[in-house]
Protein backbone atom coordinates (compact mmCIF):
# COMPACT_ATOMS: atom_id res chain seq x y z
CA UNK A 1 0.00 0.00 0.00
CA UNK A 2 1.24 3.49 -0.84
CA UNK A 3 0.50 6.78 0.88
CA UNK A 4 0.51 10.40 -0.25
CA UNK A 5 -0.09 13.71 1.50
CA UNK A 6 -2.54 16.37 0.38
CA UNK A 7 -0.93 19.84 0.22
CA UNK A 8 -2.63 23.06 1.25
CA UNK A 9 -3.27 23.66 -2.47
CA UNK A 10 -5.10 20.34 -2.81
CA UNK A 11 -2.22 18.69 -4.68
CA UNK A 12 -1.09 15.09 -4.27
CA UNK A 13 2.08 13.47 -5.55
CA UNK A 14 1.24 10.01 -6.87
CA UNK A 15 3.79 7.57 -5.40
CA UNK A 16 6.36 6.26 -7.86
CA UNK A 17 5.23 2.62 -7.57
CA UNK A 18 1.67 3.63 -8.48
CA UNK A 19 2.90 5.80 -11.39
CA UNK A 20 4.91 2.87 -12.71
CA UNK A 21 2.09 0.35 -12.34
CA UNK A 22 -0.32 2.66 -14.20
CA UNK A 23 2.28 3.76 -16.75
CA UNK A 24 1.79 7.41 -15.79
CA UNK A 25 3.94 10.25 -17.07
CA UNK A 26 4.04 14.01 -16.52
CA UNK A 27 0.88 15.75 -17.76
CA UNK A 28 -1.19 12.53 -17.89
CA UNK A 29 -4.76 13.03 -16.74
CA UNK A 30 -6.34 11.01 -13.94
CA UNK A 31 -9.92 10.35 -12.94
CA UNK A 32 -11.07 9.99 -9.33
CA UNK A 33 -14.32 8.10 -8.77
CA UNK A 34 -15.76 8.15 -5.24
CA UNK A 35 -17.40 4.85 -4.30
CA UNK A 36 -20.35 4.35 -1.92
CA UNK A 37 -18.12 2.59 0.63
CA UNK A 38 -15.87 5.67 0.97
CA UNK A 39 -13.03 4.42 -1.23
CA UNK A 40 -11.87 6.27 -4.33
CA UNK A 41 -10.96 4.60 -7.61
CA UNK A 42 -8.01 6.26 -9.37
CA UNK A 43 -7.65 5.64 -13.10
CA UNK A 44 -5.36 6.93 -15.80
CA UNK A 45 -7.61 8.72 -18.26
CA UNK A 46 -7.32 7.30 -21.74
CA UNK A 47 -7.38 9.58 -24.74
CA UNK A 48 -10.46 9.69 -26.92
CA UNK A 49 -10.18 9.27 -30.68
CA UNK A 50 -10.87 13.00 -31.02
CA UNK A 51 -7.84 13.80 -28.83
CA UNK A 52 -5.67 11.49 -30.96
CA UNK A 53 -6.68 13.17 -34.23
CA UNK A 54 -3.66 14.53 -36.05
CA UNK A 55 -1.04 12.69 -33.98
CA UNK A 56 -0.10 10.38 -36.84
CA UNK A 57 1.16 11.93 -40.03
CA UNK A 58 2.05 10.20 -43.30
CA UNK A 59 5.74 9.82 -44.03
CA UNK A 60 7.08 12.80 -46.01
CA UNK A 61 6.77 12.36 -49.75
CA UNK A 62 4.28 9.49 -49.60
CA UNK A 63 0.87 9.52 -51.18
CA UNK A 64 -1.86 6.93 -51.21
CA UNK A 65 -4.69 6.96 -53.71
CA UNK A 66 -8.29 6.44 -52.67
CA UNK A 67 -8.28 3.20 -54.68
CA UNK A 68 -5.25 1.93 -52.75
CA UNK A 69 -6.92 2.87 -49.47
CA UNK A 70 -10.03 0.95 -50.51
CA UNK A 71 -7.93 -2.10 -51.39
CA UNK A 72 -5.92 -1.86 -48.18
CA UNK A 73 -2.60 -1.69 -50.05
CA UNK A 74 0.10 0.96 -49.71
Amino acid sequence: MSEATLTSKGQVTVPVDIRRSLGLHAHDRLTFTPMPDGTVVLRAKTKSIVELKGMLQPAPGTTVSIEDMSLGST
